[in-house]
């Protein structure tokens, strides 16, 4: 009998997938791009089914309200006039649905992929082998390799088989340190100014790496703290309500914060991230501000550069994500990272997440 293939024609789906699963991942980013706002979501979601089909007969647009209601996603508040809020279940939904999202094209992803590790009596295995020495651990014993070595050193004649000292092989292990990080946001209006939504984003990677360090990195500290012309720490759960302000951007004031909040944790890792799209442009002085949004002010400039200086003699490194590429501005951001002797890395939108995850991890294998 012949083995061969049979061809049909290739018919696409006609419709999109319905019913909640599909509705529900389009309402957690819209959710996340309203800053929270269920009943803007809604509204928004209502458009696309009018354009996409995304509903039919058998289930509509108040078939998925009902269930997110009936599976605790929303709760409508009766004494704030019948508005829809997300729960506490929604928002840690939305820090699951960021790490996925980011993470998950991390690991196809292998640009950008730099190691530095610090071997020694580690946790993290890895892919190096090296021979045995006094006070390795039974476990770190690679005893495929060692057998095979005792064969290779003593030969396999006669009944008794030899294994020494000389012949075992361990796996280096990773040192992995605890680590306390900052991660700074700037929420001045620059991050939405003509038309690009560049606080969606960082919102996403803030919330994808909370969830990292509590998942994988339990024992690590991880604050997070907003700038404009003010600074101020916020909590995990608030990220989801995060908005820009009509603010000018004090980043003397968000490192200070930091500093301070690093001061008090007793970790032998610190280390600040700041996610920014534009120059410092503002300074508190007593019950004002001091402000000039018009090029480089030497003042403001010199009192960053200064608390870069400070954060570089206390050992905490500042990594600036700078999601802008004007030259203008990359050079300051230059001349604040020789100052910090921190990193620097400038970022589209899309590669802010890879870049954060990546040199979080990185750090984090060495005493800095």
């Amino acid at each position: 009998m012949a083995v061969g293939f049979r061809f049909r024609d290739f018919v696409p789906e006609d419709q999109p997938e319905k019913g909640f699963e599909s509705l529900f991942k389009l309402f957690m980013q819209l959710v996340t791009i309203t800053s929270g706002d269920v009943g803007e979501a809604l509204q928004w979601l209502n458009e696309l089914d009018k354009q996409y089909g995304l509903t039919d007969d058998n289930y509509g647009m108040g078939n998925f309200i009902d269930d997110l209601k009936k599976k605790g996603y929303i709760d409508e508040n009766e004494q704030e006039r019948g508005e829809f809020k997300i729960t506490p279940k929604t928002e840690q939904g939305i820090r699951k649905s960021a790490l996925e999202e980011i993470f998950g094209k991390l690991k196809k992803s292998s640009t950008g992929n730099h190691r530095t590790p610090h071997t020694g009596q580690g946790d993290e295995q890895s892919t190096d082998l090296r021979e045995f020495r006094f006070g390795d651990s039974l476990e770190q014993i690679q005893m495929s390799e060692s057998i095979r070595n005792a064969q290779l050193n003593h030969g396999m004649d006669g009944d008794d088989f030899m294994l020494t000292e000389g012949d075992l092989e361990v796996r280096e292990n990773e040192h992995k340190s605890k680590t306390s990080t900052v991660l700074m946001i700037d929420i001045s209006h620059s991050m939405i100014l003509y038309g690009e939504d560049r606080i969606t984003p960082a919102k996403k990677v803030a919330m994808a790496l909370a969830e990292l360090v509590k998942q994988k990195y339990p024992k690590d500290f991880l604050d997070v703290i907003v700038f404009g012309n003010d600074a101020w720490q916020i909590e995990v759960k608030d990220l989801p309500y995060l908005q820009v302000g009509p603010y000018h951007t004090n980043t003397v004031a968000g490192l200070e914060l930091a500093m301070d909040l690093l001061r008090k944790r007793k970790t032998p890792n610190k280390q600040i991230f700041m996610i920014t799209d534009g120059k410092p442009t503002c300074l508190k002085e007593g019950n004002g501000y001091y402000k000039n949004a018009f090029g480089l002010d030497r003042k403001v400039v010199n009192k960053t550069l200064n608390l870069a200086a400070a954060a570089r003699r206390v050992k905490i490194p500042i990594t600036t994500f700078m999601i802008t590429s004007d030259p203008y501005l990359q050079k300051f951001v230059e001349e604040f990272t020789e100052v910090n002797q921190g990193k620097a890395y400038y970022s589209g939108l899309k590669g802010l997440g890879h870049l954060v995850f990546e040199d979080y991890k990185k750090n984090r294998r060495k005493t800095l």
